[in-house]
């Protein structure tokens, strides 16, 4: 039988990426799906309204979500296996003829991005692959950088970016050492071009407040700015801290230290002990970030503030997301989330 469920406003329903085995019809509220737009890279958002269905393609595809998935109000949803859809569907022809209608709809849209790519993409092949190893690099997705600069000088081994291309590769090899994906300072281009050995020159790790971090790469005012919030949180000035991270947001001049900051202020509400709130923030900071370099960091502090206001399954449900996401049982988040869900079912 479909099951009811029932989301407070502000909780995700599912993330970007999650094994999809459930079909959704919305019956109360507001539903948010937001995900990238394959021309612009700009975040897409669709509302989902009152007797409308979410979840569709991914679950009867039997492929990972495409979207994440936030409630906007109090919500109440019934959720269908997709036998139980397919059953459903079968029995009321109208919901077959919304269902094509909504497909009809976003595979037009999908045929206008892809012809404009085309019709704007002159580059030739090699160079469209050379820039796509450079898009991971810019990144800090060292593992796939290092994969498609691979993959570049064995097709392209005399290429006009071969030598850029050898010089990026080992870039990436380095870095992937140093400091793992989505970890380390920026990742410079034009610099690495030049001094490629300073761009990955390390930064020796300092622990605080039970968080290693590697201090300010380089002498600019968001660095110091941002490394002083992080002095406030070992001064236990949680309030300050939290007004100094968002003041680095709101200038939005360097996008790493605004993906840093943005996670930093949820970790300020949780130790003010504002759980909804840390719970609300992290929800919406998902949507911006939905690969954020800290995502396990944030699940976990989630999981950790729906434990404090004794919504105990929410809590274990997150770290169990954790678990899933995890290959290396001695990661810190792993073992944090693996503690907790086990203490959970004392």
């Amino acid at each position: 039988m479909p099951k009811p469920l029932q989301y407070r406003s502000g909780s995700l329903i599912y993330f970007q990426g999650d094994p999809a085995d459930k079909v959704f019809i919305l019956q109360a509220g507001k539903v948010n799906l937001v995900y990238q737009d394959i021309e612009t890279g700009q975040d897409v958002h669709d509302l989902v309204q009152p007797g409308e269905f979410f979840g569709v393609k991914s679950a009867l595809g039997r492929y990972p979500r495409e979207e994440n998935a936030v409630a906007l109000q109090d919500t109440a949803i019934m959720a269908f296996t997709v036998p139980e859809f397919e059953a459903f569907a079968m029995a009321n022809t109208r919901i077959i003829m919304k269902m094509l209608k909504v497909f009809s709809n976003q595979m037009r849209r999908l045929h206008k991005q892809v012809s404009s790519l085309m019709e704007t993409e002159e580059l030739n092949t090699d160079v469209g692959l050379y820039n796509v190893g450079e898009y991971y690099l810019k990144n800090k997705r060292f593992t796939q950088a290092k994969y498609v600069f691979g993959r570049y000088l064995t097709y392209y081994p005399s290429g006009k970016n071969a030598a850029q291309a050898a010089k990026n590769l080992e870039l990436a090899e380095t870095s992937l050492a140093r400091y793992g994906d989505g970890k380390g300072p920026g990742i410079n281009i034009a610099a690495a071009e030049t001094a490629p050995a300073a761009a990955t020159a390390p930064r020796p790790a300092v622990q605080k407040d039970g968080f290693f971090d590697r201090g300010p790469p380089e002498s600019t005012d968001t660095a110091k700015a941002y490394y002083d919030a992080i002095s406030l949180i070992s001064q236990e000035k949680y309030q300050q801290a939290y007004l100094d991270f968002k003041k680095i947001v709101d200038a939005g001049e360097d996008p790493e230290y605004v993906a840093k900051s943005s996670y930093e202020m949820g970790r300020c509400l949780y130790l003010l002990n504002k759980y909804p709130e840390c719970i609300k923030y992290y929800t919406m900071m998902l949507t911006r970030y939905p690969k954020h370099p800290d995502l396990r960091d944030t699940i976990f502090f989630v999981g950790q503030s729906y434990e404090k206001i004794g919504r105990k399954d929410q809590a274990a449900a997150f770290y169990k997301k954790i678990l899933s996401m995890s290959s290396d049982e001695d990661d810190g988040t792993t073992i944090k989330a693996k503690r907790a869900l086990k203490a959970l079912e004392v």
